[in-house]
C-alpha cells in the first residue's frame, strides 16, 4: 500500500522531527544487523552479507545527524515505532533456527522496503532542495538492502516458501498502514 501523499506535507512542517526519527531508524537498522549476526552466526552467508550493511547503516546514521547539525538542530529523543513493533509482533515465534532467521530477514526487508518508498516521496517532494538529493541516494541504498534481505532468506528457504511468507507480510503491512496515524515526524 502506498503512503498517503499528505505524509510529505507533514514532514515539511517538522524537518527536525523527521530527521531525528530517521537517525534512530538508521541506528536501529545497524543494531538489527548486529543482532542477526550475533544470534545466527552459523549462517555464514548471512553474516558475510550483513557485515558491510552494519557499516553502511551506521554511516547513514552519521549522515542524518550531520543534516541535523547543518541546520543547528538537535538529535531529539528516540520515539516509539509502532510500525516496527507491529511487524515484530507479526513474526512467527518459535520454530527452528532456519524459520527464526528467515522471519528476522523478512521483517528487515519489509522495513527497508517501506523506508525506500518513503525516501522516494521525500526525494521528489520535500521542500528543501539538498534533502531531495540526500533522500534519493538513501532511497537507492534502502532498495538494495530490501533486496538483499529477501535474497538472504532465499538462501535458507526456497524462493516459493519465502515469497509465500512475504505475501503474508505484505497483506499484514497493508492493513496495518491503514490503522496507523499519519505522522510527519516518523519515517514509518
Amino acid at each position: 500500500m502506498a503512503t498517503d501523499p499528505r505524509w510529505v506535507d507533514l514532514t515539511n512542517k517538522s524537518i527536525e522531527f523527521i530527521l531525528t526519527d530517521h537517525a534512530y531508524c538508521e541506528q536501529k537498522a545497524t543494531t538489527n544487523c548486529i543482532s542477526i549476526i550475533q544470534g545466527y552466526s552459523e549462517y555464514e552467508e548471512v553474516v558475510n552479507a550483513l557485515m558491510p550493511i552494519v557499516t553502511e547503516e551506521w554511516g547513514h546514521f552519521r549522515m542524518v545527524v550531520d543534516k541535523l547539525q547543518e541546520r543547528n538542530l538537535k538529535l531529539g529523543p528516540q520515539r516509539r515505532d509502532d510500525y516496527v513493533i507491529n511487524l515484530l509482533n507479526f513474526m512467527k515465534s518459535g520454530g527452528n533456527r532456519d524459520q527464526q532467521v528467515v522471519e528476522r530477514l523478512l521483517v528487515a526487508a519489509m522495513i527497508e522496503a517501506r523506508s525506500c518508498e518513503r525516501f522516494r516521496l521525500l526525494s521528489t517532494n520535500i521542500d528543501e532542495a539538498d534533502l531531495k538529493e540526500f533522500y534519493r541516494i538513501l532511497m537507492i541504498s534502502e532498495a538494495g538492502h530490501f533486496r538483499l534481505f529477501l535474497d538472504l532468506a532465499m538462501t535458507i528457504y526456497s524462493k516459493d516458501e519465502v515469497m509465500a511468507r512475504w505475501e503474508e507480510y505484505l497483506e499484514f503491512e497493508a492493513e496495518m498502514i491503514q490503522t496507523l496515524e499519519l505522522r510527519g515526524d516518523r519515517v514509518h
